[in-house]
């Protein structure tokens, strides 16, 4: 048995050579002594291969393959590798497809009519000359615009019979002496909250669209006033990812919110999808979203521990050594 590889000297040409003088058996221990030494640097060199292996393995988990989340990739993130391959086929409408195009409409908003007034062979005037037909191209685009301001008055007047002065009501939804309509409103919430955009970003693209500065507390009341709106809707979501017999995908993710790490989490079905965002990942935030902790049904997540905390349900784990559907409600 070799034990420290580093205190083996091999021998030199000298004790070779007087090996060799001492005849076929010294060769022969000699000949083992070296097999020995080669089988011992062998195994050295796998269990080193299996350390890099796995040295160059943990470099290479991100959120994309491990159960880490995305803001452990830092900055440099991995390229995505997709599942499409190239086909060997040329871009752009194969032999035999049926092409689609812009196709003209029948009443078009505007028709601008380009006269002809010179023959183009000899120069004569066609000013007075009969029209025998036109040819037509359509052009699509959006209109330029600017808001609308509507001025909404409301009457006031004086009772002939008693003297009391009397005044129309606004409608309910014009409530201050000047306000943005509900439309832009609804485009400030679409962009910033559905395309993600930054507040700053948002304010300047409705000011690049319609030459109108828009501040950022104009976008914040507005996804304020949409939350409000489609709270009763998500209490029903929520109700029905409770109670539903399908089963329910459970899962978290890190985001940044206002520069701070914050958790994204997330239940879902086909059909309803329910998020929200929590200072922490574990049981903490799910017993504050209250989805989880009042299931009885089939809950399927990732060997994420906090998951097993809720023995009520029942647990399909996904990347485990466990068979996706196995019960381990207890």
């Amino acid at each position: 048995m070799i034990g420290n590889l580093s205190e083996i000297k091999l021998p030199t040409e000298d004790e070779e050579r007087a090996v060799y003088r001492q005849g076929e058996d010294a060769v022969v221990d000699l000949v083992k002594t070296l097999v020995t030494l080669i089988q011992a640097l062998q195994d050295s060199v796998n269990v080193l291969e299996e350390k890099l292996q796995k040295l160059v393995d943990q470099l290479k988990k991100d959120s994309h393959n491990s159960g880490k989340p995305p803001t452990g990739d830092g900055l440099k993130k991995p390229p995505k590798h997709g599942l499409r391959h190239k086909s060997g086929r040329n871009s752009g409408g194969q032999f035999g497809h049926k092409g689609h195009r812009l196709e003209p409409v029948a009443n078009p908003d505007f028709t601008v009519i380009h006269s002809v007034s010179q023959c183009s062979h000899c120069q004569a005037s066609l000013e007075k000359a009969k029209i025998d037909g036109y040819d037509t191209r359509q052009v699509f685009d959006v209109p330029k615009k600017k808001l609308e301001v509507t001025e909404h008055k409301v009457e006031i007047k004086t009772c002939p019979s008693c003297g009391a002065m009397n005044k129309a009501e606004f409608p309910a939804n014009v409530n201050q002496k000047t306000q943005y309509g509900p439309r832009i409103r609804a485009q400030a919430a679409y962009f910033h909250n559905y395309h993600f955009i930054p507040l700053k970003r948002t304010t300047e693209i409705l000011e690049d669209l319609y030459e109108q500065p828009v501040t950022q507390g104009v976008v914040v009341k507005a996804v304020t006033e949409v939350a409000q709106q489609v709270e009763p809707i998500n209490k029903k979501v929520k109700s029905y990812l409770t109670e539903t017999e399908e089963a329910v995908h459970f899962d978290e993710t890190g985001a940044r919110v206002g520069g701070k790490l914050k958790w994204l989490h997330s239940s879902s079905t086909k059909r309803a999808s329910y998020y929200q965002i929590h200072d922490k990942r574990g049981s903490d935030a799910m017993d504050a979203i209250g989805i989880l902790p009042k299931r009885t049904k089939w809950c399927v997540h990732d060997y994420w521990q906090a998951y097993l905390k809720y023995a009520k349900a029942k647990h399909a784990l996904m990347q485990c050594a466990c068979a996706p559907g196995t019960n381990l409600s207890g």
